[in-house]
């Protein structure tokens, strides 16, 4: 069924084209089948994060030493309580809604946005998240792609 979708995926107007006409995923369809907000505070990044960064965000945010943030980053008390937190939070969002095709492995950048952790409700996850599937479904139509990245629920649903 997903090999399906993918061959009718039109990257250029962002539709499906099944033999009964056009078809596409909606925000609407992310707040409903997924129940996560769509109207909050749009999720963007400026730029891609240097390795420096990346260790720098890892020491701050999930109070890693050096050391270990160094040896991740090769590789590609209430504060620890918030570092867990802030851990599990970006392990939840890396391995859900913006799965990669590694499965193995979860984009940093992501928690950049768990440094305020009253502010993690506040954005509008389910656009973010129509955008990315959107960007993985254009991907898996070139020839060469055999894999589709991304939380397939909406696609299943």
């Amino acid at each position: 069924m997903l090999s399906t979708f993918c061959e009718r995926w039109q990257p250029e107007t962002l539709t499906f084209h099944p033999p009964f006409g056009e078809m596409t995923i909606t925000l609407d369809d992310v707040a409903s089948i997924l129940h996560i907000p769509i109207t909050r505070s749009m999720i963007s990044f400026s730029q891609p994060l240097r390795v420096d960064d990346v260790n720098a965000l890892l020491v701050e945010l999930l109070g890693t030493t050096d050391d270990e943030a160094s040896r991740e980053t090769d590789v590609s008390s209430d504060d620890n309580i918030e570092f867990a937190t802030q851990a599990f939070l970006l392990h939840l969002v890396g391995c859900t809604l913006f799965v990669d095709k590694s499965a193995t492995s979860v984009v940093v950048v992501y928690l950049e946005l768990f440094r305020d952790l009253s502010m993690v409700g506040s954005y509008a996850w389910g656009a973010t998240y129509l955008t990315y599937l959107y960007k993985q479904l254009t991907i898996v139509t070139r020839f060469e792609v055999r894999q589709l990245g991304g939380y397939l629920t909406l696609l299943q649903a």
